[in-house]
């Protein structure tokens, strides 16, 4: 016998659910409304009878903007993987039809931690195809603003670069000092030990350089120029493998490095070098497998170890 008890009101439809996301993507109804081809007022009862049924507010109003309430973020992840489910099942009768989903993955995040969320999200959705592009930080955001690609991994973006897109914070990564197994100056205090080898620091494009140059500063270190700019996994380990130069970079390039032991981190005990890494998203987009994604980013981030003390 079927198990007729259910949580979520029987009233609850597809179209209940479809507005909601669009409304929460959209940060309001006229965009909305006039996508679906309603009216303004058409909408709103259609999100009034949603709470309704739900038994709370989704969405607080802030000026012009409508923002989701704690209960309505919760809601909106379980709502969103709940679609993509029934689209998924719907492709599943069409093969070929599963699409794919265009991510940009910044280099804190391509060495281990994406490639765990491509093996989780290929057990998942293996009907996408999952287009990966890298790069540096103002080529991934640009390509995010044009839609070349529908989401991107890695550090926080500057408040500038913010205005239609949004952030979620996944996990903390701080940015280490390191050289090659063995360094001739690894026990020496940090600031003698830079200024006597060739140092590599990220580019000044990259969003990890800021705090970088404020460290240097406090320890003196004022205006020193770097032998190599780069953020490159290949180029930067093999500089300090073939040389003393030590390299200022997010741990997540080169944590199997330093946990085979190729390299090693010299302390700089300087907790302002962490930064937040997560998901950045233009907040209207939508694509096959983007909630599943998402979700599975989670899980991974949610086993990252904090940033060293």
């Amino acid at each position: 016998m079927m198990d007729k008890r259910s949580v979520m009101h029987p009233g609850v439809k597809l179209r209940h659910i479809r507005a909601f996301l669009d409304i929460a993507a959209e940060g309001g109804l006229s965009i909305v409304a006039r996508a679906q081809g309603i009216t303004q007022p058409a909408l709103s009862r259609t999100l009034a009878e949603l709470e309704d049924l739900l038994g709370q507010p989704l969405f607080l109003r802030q000026g012009r903007r409508l923002v989701l309430t704690e209960g309505g973020r919760i809601f909106r992840r379980h709502a969103a993987l709940a679609v993509e489910s029934l689209e998924a099942g719907a492709a599943a009768l069409r093969p070929g039809s599963g699409g794919s989903l265009q991510v940009g993955v910044l280099p804190t995040a391509a060495t281990r931690v994406f490639p765990a969320v491509v093996l989780r999200f290929r057990e998942l959705r293996p009907e996408i195809l999952l287009s990966v592009e890298t790069g540096p930080h103002h080529h991934l955001i640009r390509q995010l603003r044009e839609g070349g690609i529908d989401l991107m991994i890695g550090r926080l973006p500057d408040v500038s670069e913010m205005p239609g897109l949004s952030f979620e914070h996944l996990y903390e990564e701080d940015v280490v000092l390191v050289g090659r197994a063995g360094h001739p100056l690894g026990a020496r205090p940090v600031a003698e030990a830079l200024a006597n080898v060739p140092l590599i620091l990220p580019p000044r494009t990259a969003l990890i350089r800021r705090p970088v140059d404020d460290y240097l500063a406090s320890l003196g270190l004022i205006g020193v120029v770097p032998a190599v700019e780069t953020v490159s996994l290949a180029v930067g380990r093999g500089i300090c493998l073939a040389s003393d130069a030590l390299w200022f970079i997010s741990r997540g390039v080169i944590a199997e490095e330093l946990e085979h032991g190729l390299m090693q981190e010299l302390p700089v005990g300087a907790r302002f070098l962490s930064g937040a890494v997560g998901i950045t998203r233009r907040q209207s987009a939508s694509a096959p497998g983007l909630a599943t994604l998402e979700e599975v980013a989670r899980e991974i981030a949610a086993q990252m170890p904090p940033p060293s003390p």
